[in-house]
């Protein structure tokens, strides 16, 4: 069989998947996820030796550091991919949910009612927990998913799926409508991008060249989740101590992930305080380089200069860029530049600062007085995140179970017909 003859199957079969789902009840939903969530447990030991295949494959090819963190899966980690489902099943359906209704002057009865998207592509590289946690969400949300990962997770994707579609089938649910695309060939996503009228929506996960060719190729809306180039700004008035541990858990305690910080800003004031220096001698110690600005440089020996790339770069990596600014201003106006719209915070003691902070910086998440690693759909309570979006539209940071759900209006009348 062809690519472009396989590609087709898949989308019809999740087209018959997501239409046969549409008339499932939470109940049955709910079931099959608890399905789910049991097998991943019970096949502990094969997604394992599963995944030890994909980490000894990954170190012959090469891969970073990052990349085999993200790769890794333990008992630990399987734990919390079952716990994950657990959260998903017990949280409040969000389809049939009813977001706003009226009743017209002529009696008509309406409503606007959250409905299942249909197909969802899933597009997403390393990580294998993505498999489960993707698949969990568009199960709550009523919706069939086509998962394709990365050829790097190849097996331990594929253990993961199988649970999945057993806990389908134990639920009584079509076992289609999560669907792992089993070839390595590129030319899959192309095809699938292309499925007007059979996929409704893609979601990448990855780096930008992944997203960016995505969008490129794509006839089908996407949702995108660009880089993470994600800032700490520390005020004037910071608590030096909370601002040293928050810097310092956003830079380090997961370098690897998008929520991680990428740049730490300090106000002058600050930085005459000495924080700047107590800031960047720590996160030497814990080997993070420091790429900084004339002042920056001026105070840490240890810096090296920032090139103008280092500001817009997710490093990924114990990299750090810093620099000084005069003003809560001259920080938004930083951010707003180089930041990618996903995570920036503040650390201040002023309530005026850090609503301005709020109102002016252009992101999806922005915090105040904690670190950015809290950008997390499990953090936010969601269980687990389809993705982090960094778009407007249709959905925004953290995308849980509603966020996979459109809407549709109801009208509910007696007879009435316009005059």
């Amino acid at each position: 069989m062809d690519v472009t003859t396989y590609c087709h199957d898949l989308a019809d079969r999740a087209l018959t998947a997501s239409r046969k789902l549409v008339s499932a009840s939470g109940a049955q939903r709910n079931a099959a996820l608890a399905a789910v969530a049991r097998r991943l447990v019970e096949s502990g030991a094969k997604i394992k030796d599963a995944n030890a295949r994909d980490l000894q494959a990954g170190k012959e090819a090469g891969l970073s550091a990052a990349m085999l963190d993200r790769l890794k899966l333990d008992d630990a980690g399987i734990k919390k991919m079952a716990e994950s489902v657990k959260q998903i099943a017990a949280q409040t359906d969000p389809v049939g949910q009813i977001i706003e209704g009226s009743v017209r002057p002529n009696g008509l009865r309406l409503e606007k009612v959250r409905v299942p998207i249909g197909v969802v592509l899933i597009i997403f590289e390393s990580r294998p927990n993505v498999t489960c946690d993707a698949a969990a969400l568009c199960i709550k949300s009523g919706n069939a998913t086509i998962l394709r990962g990365g050829k790097e997770a190849m097996h331990s994707n594929a253990a993961i799926a199988a649970c999945v579609r057993e806990g389908l089938a134990e639920g009584g649910l079509d076992v289609d409508a999560v669907q792992l695309v089993e070839t390595t060939d590129r030319a899959a996503v192309g095809e699938l991008l292309k499925m007007e009228g059979k996929i409704d929506l893609a979601i990448p996960r990855g780096g930008e060249s992944l997203i960016r060719a995505v969008v490129e190729q794509a006839r089908i809306p996407v949702i995108k989740h660009y880089t993470g180039n994600c800032h700490v700004y520390v005020h004037g008035d910071a608590d030096e101590q909370m601002a040293l541990d928050i810097c310092i858990n956003a830079k380090t305690q997961r370098t690897g992930v998008c929520n991680a910080c990428e740049t730490i800003l300090i106000h002058d004031d600050a930085a005459k305080r000495g924080l700047l220096t107590r800031i960047a001698d720590a996160l030497i110690e814990r080997r993070v380089e420091v790429r900084g600005d004339t002042a920056v440089c001026a105070a840490v020996p240890q810096a090296v200069a920032a090139l103008e790339s280092d500001w817009g770069t997710e490093f990924l990596d114990l990299i750090v860029a810093m620099g000084v600014v005069d003003s809560l201003d001259a920080a938004v106006a930083h951010i707003n530049k180089y930041g990618s719209r996903h995570t920036d915070a503040i650390v201040t003691q002023s309530i005026a600062a850090a609503d301005q902070f709020v109102q002016q910086v252009d992101a999806a998440n922005v915090f105040v007085n904690c670190s950015t690693r809290f950008s997390d759909g499990g953090e936010y309570g969601l269980g687990a995140e389809i993705g982090i979006s960094t778009d407007k539209l249709h959905a925004r940071g953290p995308m849980g179970a509603a966020d996979l759900t459109t809407y549709k209006w109801v009208a509910r009348g007696n007879g009435q017909v316009r005059e």
